[in-house]
């Protein structure tokens, strides 16, 4: 995984949201950006499905099918466009922990290395630990200048990516699927 090359695209990213929705003035975008994260980190538990157990449906949301509206416009034959929901997710909370990055400046930190993915002993830790050293993030965002719990919040989120069985090949070409339509978005008035 080329996180530079992530970061460097997530910066792109925000300077374009930047200068659709300026700053204003006494806004703390990087509380917004931390509880943004916290809502997709809720999106992604629930795509996981795991932790429902009054539901006989426990399976994780790993493919959907839609139909592909522009192809059937153009043409009147029906296609299908699939989806995994799950990887969806884990990006959405990827774009929030660069961007995060980019924010307090960590993201030169990891240049040279990556950060070593941290695991707890079953996936339901593993994501209330997560969720844990966000909120901690938050509370501590004005002191925490040498990043260490940034640090721990992406290793952490790195261990639930491979807990989840994803390929650090698979995040990085669905992250950079999904910042273009980010970068779309923000053209069409999103």
């Amino acid at each position: 995984m080329d996180l530079s090359k992530m970061f460097e695209a997530q910066r792109e990213l925000d300077e374009h949201i930047e200068r659709e929705h300026p700053r204003r003035t006494g806004e703390d975008r990087l509380a917004k950006k931390i509880l943004a994260l916290l809502v997709e980190l809720g999106e992604l538990v629930n795509e996981w499905r795991g932790f429902k157990f009054w539901s006989n449906d426990q399976e994780p949301r790993t493919r959907h099918l839609e139909p592909d509206i522009e192809h059937f416009d153009k043409t009147r034959e029906a296609r299908w466009i699939e989806s995994n929901p799950l990887l969806e997710e884990y990006v959405d909370c990827l774009h929030f922990i660069l961007s995060i990055g980019n924010e307090i400046n960590m993201n030169e930190v990891y240049e040279d290395e990556e950060p070593k993915p941290l695991y707890c002993e079953d996936i339901i830790d593993q994501f209330i630990v997560v969720n844990d050293w966000v909120n901690s993030l938050y509370y501590r965002r004005h002191e925490d200048v040498n990043g260490e719990m940034y640090d721990l919040v992406f290793a952490y989120f790195l261990g639930l990516g491979e807990m989840l069985g994803f390929t650090w090949e698979e995040v990085e070409k669905a992250y950079f699927e999904k910042n273009a339509v980010n970068h779309e978005r923000q053209e069409s008035g999103y």
